[in-house]
């Protein structure tokens, strides 16, 4: 029962980020981009191109071109990633028409740059929480799997695609801006994604596995793998492997530096971490 109730939180939780995010993203939208003529990419900025040279408002053109490429990636895409992404883009919809009045006036570049920093954390908080507010990935997934490109490659097309005819239709100025918006918007996506429980891991090489194992155990509740090598020159050593957030390095290079030890420690990131991670709570290992 417990578990079950753990279960229907954490769903309330990631519904509730994911509305936030749409929130933010419809706000950098409407009183940051739109009012600077900066263009998102995708269908919300085909949206915004249409929406900028006819009476129809931006909230009904997001809708009426995001939802059948929803449903068509929908078929080959899980069934909770259709219902987050139509809870983000209904929400996504309404605010757009919420922010639709008055309208930040600012410098093109200060409108790029925290527009773009703006959009890309709401987009990110989407997409951390198994949703999406532009259904061209969902797509671009579908013909990735068909043809020989990949998702960014299918995605970049159609941006560049959109960007040229931003730069026709308002400017060249107008689609650069729109260019370093996009370039901006992935990056911040990817921090919101990964964030600071983005992976890191740590090798360490040392005469002292146990006992910096039970000290990593100890201080940072992880568990860490041993495996015997052999150095050049050293000998025999024990290699430990662990992998950690970026928040808990500073504390492992206390525990490695400590004089009592001699070893050596090396640190890479960890784009994903797939299965059951290991860390646990608990108290010392010897137990």
């Amino acid at each position: 029962m417990n578990v079950k109730h753990n279960k229907v939180s954490q769903q309330i939780m990631n519904y509730a980020i994911l509305i936030v995010g749409a929130i933010i993203s419809a706000f950098a939208l409407e009183q940051i981009l739109i009012p600077a003529l900066i263009m998102d990419g995708g269908m919300v900025g085909i949206a915004m191109i249409v929406s900028a040279k006819t009476p129809i408002p931006l909230s009904v053109m997001t809708l009426a071109l995001n939802l059948p490429l929803v449903f068509i990636g929908g078929k080959k895409l899980e069934r909770s990633f259709v219902f987050r992404s139509l809870t983000a883009m209904a929400v996504f919809s309404v605010a757009l028409t919420f922010f639709g009045g008055t309208h930040y006036q600012m410098d093109k570049l200060l409108a790029t740059v925290f527009g773009g920093v703006l959009l890309g954390f709401g987009v990110g908080l989407v997409l951390l929480n198994g949703g999406c507010l532009d259904g061209t990935e969902a797509v671009a997934v579908i013909l990735s799997r068909k043809f020989n490109f990949s998702v960014g490659q299918i995605v970049l097309f159609c941006n560049v695609l959109i960007y040229l005819t931003a730069g026709k239709l308002f400017g060249l100025d107008r689609a650069l801006y729109s260019m370093l918006t996009y370039f901006i918007v992935s990056k911040i996506e990817d921090f919101v994604n990964t964030g600071m429980q983005q992976g890191k891991a740590v090798m360490i090489i040392t005469n002292q596995g146990k006992e910096i194992a039970n000290d990593i155990y100890n201080k940072l509740g992880r568990t860490v793998t041993l495996m015997e090598g052999s150095g050049l020159i050293s000998g025999e050593k024990i290699i430990l492997y662990c992998v950690v957030t970026r928040i808990e390095v500073p504390t492992l290079r206390k525990i490695v530096s400590n004089d009592d030890y001699s070893a050596f420690m090396a640190i890479s990131d960890v784009s994903e971490i797939v299965g059951k991670h290991i860390k646990s709570n608990s108290s010392n290992l010897n137990k």
